[in-house]
This record gives C-alpha cells, sequence and structure tokens, in this order.
C-alpha cells in the first residue's frame, strides 16, 4: 500500500472538518486524499489532479463502487492550470490546498519511463506520456551548452560540464543505464563512492527538464491562492532545494502583502520513524500558510 509523505503532518496543518472541500494537485496514489476524506465526511470532496493518466486510472479503479467515489473528483491535468480546473468542475468553497511534490513509488517501480538509475529502462522521464519531451530527445539531440545548463541549474551538479561533454561524446544514449555509466566515465572515483549516487542529480535535473517542474510550480501557487477561501490552507512538500526556494519566497512574498500568514518558520521534515519506513521520505520539506 502507498504510504504518503508525512500524513501526519499535512492532516494537522490542513486541518480537514466535515464537508469542508480540498484540491489535491498531486493525487497519485491517493494516500493523502483518502486520509482527508476520512476527516471531512460526510459530504466533503476532495478535487484530485494528477499529470499522469497511468497513475490516475489506477487510484480511480481502486475508489470505483466505494462510497468514497462521489467525493474524489479525478482531473487528468497540469496544476499550473489549476485555477482553470477548479472554475470548470465547479469546485468551490476550497479549505485547502495540497501539494506533494516527489514522485511516488509507482513511477520508479511500475512506470518503466526511467525515472530511476537502479533499472534498465528507456530514457523516458514523462509523468504524462503524451507530452512530446523525453530525456532522450534532450541527451541525444540538444547543443551541449543546453545540456550543460540543465545539470548545472536543475542539478546543481559540480561535475556539469563533465557530464555533459561524455553525454554528448557518448552519443547515442538510450537507457538509464548508458546514461548512469556515462556519469560514471565523467566522474571521479571519490565521487562514485558517496551515499548519494553519482548519478542522483543528473537523474534529478533531466526529469525536471522534462516535466518543466519549476515552472509549473511558479505559475500554480498564486492560483493556489486565488481559489482559497478566506482562512484556507496551502500546504506544500517539496523535495529539493529549488522547489523549497520557490515556496519560501512565495509564502515571504504573500506575508509581506497581508495575503498569507506562515504557519512553519522553518520548513518541517520527516521523523526518524517514518524515513527509517519510507527512505523516499527524507529529503521532504512541508511548508504551511493561511489565506487571511
Amino acid at each position: 500500500m502507498h504510504v504518503p509523505v508525512m500524513r501526519g503532518e499535512v492532516l494537522r496543518f490542513l486541518d480537514p472538518k466535515p464537508n469542508e472541500n480540498f484540491v489535491d494537485c498531486t493525487v497519485g496514489e491517493g494516500g493523502h486524499a483518502l486520509a482527508i476524506l476520512e476527516r471531512n465526511k460526510p459530504y466533503g470532496k476532495v478535487l484530485g489532479i494528477d499529470l499522469d493518466p497511468e497513475i490516475l486510472e489506477g487510484l480511480k479503479k481502486s475508489v470505483d463502487g466505494t462510497a468514497l467515489a462521489e467525493r474524489l473528483i479525478l482531473v487528468h491535468g497540469n496544476f499550473a492550470n489549476l485555477k482553470t480546473i477548479v472554475e470548470q468542475f465547479g469546485f468551490g468553497s476550497v479549505s485547502g490546498v495540497l501539494f506533494d511534490l516527489g514522485f511516488s513509488s509507482w513511477h520508479i517501480e511500475e512506470s518503466g519511463r526511467g525515472f530511476s538509475f537502479m533499472r534498465n529502462e528507456p530514457l523516458d522521464m514523462r509523468y504524462n506520456p503524451q507530452s512530446p519531451l523525453t530525456a532522450e530527445a534532450i541527451v541525444n539531440f540538444w547543443r551541449l551548452k543546453d545540456v550543460e545548463e540543465i545539470l548545472r541549474r536543475y542539478g546543481q551538479e559540480r561535475f556539469y560540464k563533465r557530464i555533459a561533454r561524455e553525454i554528448v561524446s557518448s552519443r547515442p544514449l538510450k537507457t538509464t543505464i548508458d546514461l548512469v555509466m556515462a556519469v560514471e566515465r565523467a566522474t571521479p572515483p571519490w565521487y562514485h563512492r558517496r551515499r548519494i549516487h553519482c548519478a542522483t542529480k543528473t537523474f534529478q535535473a533531466l526529469r525536471i527538464a522534462v516535466n518543466n517542474e519549476l515552472e509549473n510550480l511558479e505559475r500554480a501557487l498564486p492560483q493556489a491562492l486565488e481559489v482559497l477561501e478566506r482562512g484556507g490552507r496551502l500546504v506544500v512538500i517539496a523535495f529539493h532545494s529549488l522547489e523549497d526556494r520557490i515556496v519560501k519566497n512565495f509564502f515571504r512574498e504573500k506575508a509581506k502583502e497581508n495575503l498569507l500568514r506562515i504557519l512553519t518558520k522553518k520548513p518541517l521534515r520527516p521523523s526518524k520513524g517514518e524515513v527509517l519506513e519510507n527512505p523516499h521520505a527524507r529529503s521532504a520539506r512541508l511548508r504551511a500558510a493561511l489565506k487571511l
């Protein structure tokens, strides 16, 4: 069963009450949404948005025929279009909006789209298989300086120039293993012995670029504030510093404008117990704010 990251903290800050409505902008396998639906019954609803139609279909099948089906509205879409989606579905009186920006274990273990450097899969990395850009296209056809920029900006990779040169000289790269081997050839042996795998930042950078993750988040946060009722809560779980910086700066800016009250002075981190149970949670950072 899918274990949602920082479930207790999400419920504490969203504070769902009977008959309130919530938006889960990254509904995924439904861990957070189903927990909210336990708290906002009998008539409260959750609008669940996800970019991946396959994972959305799996969640739909799991709730079909249950009492939850009527209260969970599932939408295949991009949270960068949050306000439009909310309006299209006539979803009013929103008491809380949640963004869980991590990718799920399903993407690593079952999607077959190359999200993990531990598996030999095609270099896809798209959340939405209908999107035109793949990681394979970037590593095989983009200019050297553009590959360097992706690794530097989105991966914060110290060896971005060496890795980019090796990627370009190793073309064509078709699989995740091809990419891992290129990273290993480009980096010194000590870099391979660290706790974090030497290809982690390269994979992160390509995934962010393929899915336009940071730009989508920057577009979505103001819309989340717009759709929230006064007194509504905004909760965001980020998994790397680039996302977290966007959220922190947005919260600070809107707090100065007296549009938000920040509820978390510093980002909350998962407990040691949760990290032991779910290692994927180790880099999670939760921030929450209240609309004034």
